[in-house]
Formats: structure tokens, sequence, C-alpha cells
């Protein structure tokens, strides 16, 4: 893959890389040996590993809100519904990215247009510009940091995240009833459900907020 690089090319191959090997492992010399060419061919299209790890979060978010559209003047609160599932579902596809997204803010030219319509399509539908920039950032903040504890891995050492099942022989029953029958049940270990609860109830209070 020697020909006709581009900045979205660099960024899907260096998205793949993170996938197979974790964030740790990408450098600038790997990626370049991935596409088949010179580390330094790479600098035409991102100027540094800095520039490279911000892409990585904005070809993400491109991602997932490939489909999404503006909220409608009929209303915002579906489209932010939609906008909580399909930031989740897609990082859930690229965990090694979640890191980035909790710590690196989207901030490309592409990304604040798309921003720009969506605090628009918000506003058309009533909600005040203060409002509407709250209801995004907690809405993604929320979703990032589910996401990063449902899924995310701890860069350098992926793998060896513990994990409650691990106790589960460790546990006395006298001592632990109610986390034992979490253990037995999965009562309250669903991640789907706790999500999408979550979501209803941070959306449905701002708009009780705003229907006062």
């Amino acid at each position: 893959m020697k020909a006709g690089l581009s900045r979205e090319r660099v960024l899907d191959a260096a998205l793949d890389y993170v996938d197979a090997h974790g964030l740790p492992a990408l450098s600038m010399r790997k990626l370049g040996a991935q596409l088949g060419v010179e580390a330094m061919s790479l600098y035409r299209h991102v100027p540094n590993k800095d520039a490279l790890l911000d892409g990585l979060v904005d070809r993400v978010m491109e991602t997932a809100f490939a489909g999404l559209g503006e909220p409608g003047p009929d209303g915002w609160t579906r489209w932010m519904r939609d906008f909580a599932h399909a930031m989740r579902a897609t990082l859930k596809a690229h965990p090694g990215v979640l890191p980035l997204a909790a710590t690196r803010p989207v901030n490309s030219p592409g990304a604040l247009r798309m921003s720009e319509r969506w605090l628009a399509g918000m506003r058309a539908a009533g909600l005040p510009l203060g409002r509407a920039m709250d209801i995004v950032n907690v809405v993604a903040t929320f979703t990032i940091g589910h996401t990063l504890a449902e899924v995310g891995q701890t860069p350098g050492h992926e793998g060896s995240e513990p994990d409650l099942d691990q106790r589960s022989g460790d546990l006395d029953p006298a001592e632990f009833p109610h986390l034992t029958e979490v253990i037995a049940t999965r009562a309250g270990l669903d991640f789907d459900s706790r999500f999408t609860t979550a979501i209803e109830i941070l959306i449905s209070g701002y708009a009780t907020l705003d229907a006062r």
C-alpha cells in the first residue's frame, strides 16, 4: 500500500494498528511499515505524533456520527439518544482509542463544523445555547466514561484488567451476600441495559428542566 496516501488512509491504518496491537505500540515508524512507506512520508498528512493521536479521535468520531444528521425542529431528545448509542457502539469497536477520547478533545475543522450544526439544530428545537452545549458535553462525557469502564484497557497493560468474576471464589457468602448474588445472578451487570437507562435518565432530566 504505497501510492495514494491521504490523511484518511493514514488514520484508518493507524486505527487498524491500534485495534490490533494497542495504543502504546503505535509509532510513526511502525505505521509507515504497515502502509509500506517510510515514516517521513506520513508527515505530509499528520505533522507529528500528537496530530496522529488527535486524528485518531477525529476519525473515530467521524465514523460514529457519519449517519447521524442534525437535531430536527420537532425535538432534540431522540437525536440525543441516537448520538449516545452511535458513540458507544463505535468506541466499543475501537477500545484502544478510548483513553484518547477521554483526554483529547475533538477540534478538527470538520469536527467543529459538525458541532456547529448540532448546536444550531438544538437551538432551533428550542434549547438555549448554554443548555445545548451542556447536554452534548454531559452525554458525550458519560458515554466515553461508561464505555471506558465497560471495555477500556490499561495502556501498556492490556488484558490485565481485574474482573469481579475473578474474585468469585474468594468471597465468603456470609460476609458478601449481595456481591455473591450479583455474581451468581448477573443482577446489575448488563452494560446495555445500564447504559440505555442512564441515557434515558439524563435526557429526560434535561427535557424536564426545559419544560418548567
